[in-house]
């Protein structure tokens, strides 16, 4: 599958990155994240005679930083659409702060719901008017298939990012729209720098080139991918009644936290 301009939401660490490095020189770019150095230097890596980048410093958890994103998309056929920015702490829901509970909120369901309803109408009229297709990925989380304590808040919103996915695939069954919902296992980004948890360094741990490289191997061929091992985890809740794997999941969460040295951190 071929795309012109690809919009990618945390495109500068982590699968973000990664995503656009495995894009062909033939896909110009839309990378956004907050930190205008690490923008200018990933603009500067994927450059080419005949491609562009384009960047946005925006803050996707707030409406200004949203908006700032949409004045620039509106102004570019955007036609693959990646939701991949995400967000979480590591701690109990009582013991986070609560701007930081909205901000996760904000980021992971807000951002990726937003940017969907605005620019997907667009993406589909094109994709129809030229006999071609669009593709859109929304990021979630083998999280997303049961509650994880310590994780509340972060495995609740990428259990809405799951559910929206599959029902939005539902009723645009009939447009030409590859979409898919990918569902990483732990990976090795920067994720544990912001919530405290080093997933990174657990045996099994996924490099962040495979789960984009299966994500766009799958996108038109399924709805749902789960990356490696995380088949496993997506499949506890069918497997063993939903309060005891929710009890386990905390039981293994409290275990990491003090395998890696971490403590759930007081906001």
């Amino acid at each position: 599958m071929s795309y012109g301009f690809a919009l990618i939401t945390g495109g500068t660490t982590g699968i973000g990155a990664a995503f656009a490095k495995l894009l062909p020189d033939s896909t110009n770019l839309l990378l956004v994240a907050r930190n205008e150095e690490k923008l200018a230097e990933r603009r500067a890596e994927l450059e080419r005679p005949g491609r562009t980048v384009e960047t946005v410093a925006a803050d996707l958890s707030t409406t200004e930083g949203r908006d700032t994103l949409l004045a620039k998309a509106g102004g570019l056929d955007i036609d693959l659409l990646i939701n991949n920015a995400g967000a979480g702490r590591f701690s109990s829901v009582l013991d986070n702060d609560p701007d930081d509970e909205l901000a996760t909120v904000e980021l992971n369901v807000v951002a990726p719901t937003v940017l969907t309803r605005a620019l997907l109408p667009g993406m589909i009229e094109r994709a129809r008017r030229d006999n071609r297709r669009c593709g859109l990925i929304l990021v979630s989380s083998t999280t997303a298939f049961q509650p994880i304590p310590l994780l509340t808040t972060y495995s609740a919103t990428k259990s809405f990012v799951l559910a929206y996915g599959e029902g939005l695939r539902e009723e645009t069954r009939h447009d030409p729209l590859d979409l898919l919902v990918l569902c990483p296992n732990a990976t090795k980004t920067d994720f544990s720098e912001r919530s405290g948890l080093d997933l990174g360094s657990l045996p099994g741990a996924d490099d962040p080139m495979k789960v984009a490289a299966e994500g766009l191997d799958q996108l038109g061929k399924r709805t749902v991918h789960v990356v490696g091992l995380g088949t496993r985890m997506a499949l506890t809740p069918f497997l063993i009644p939903r309060r005891i794997a929710t009890s386990g999941a905390g039981a293994v969460m409290s275990l990491l936290s003090k395998v890696n040295r971490l403590k759930p951190r007081q906001m």
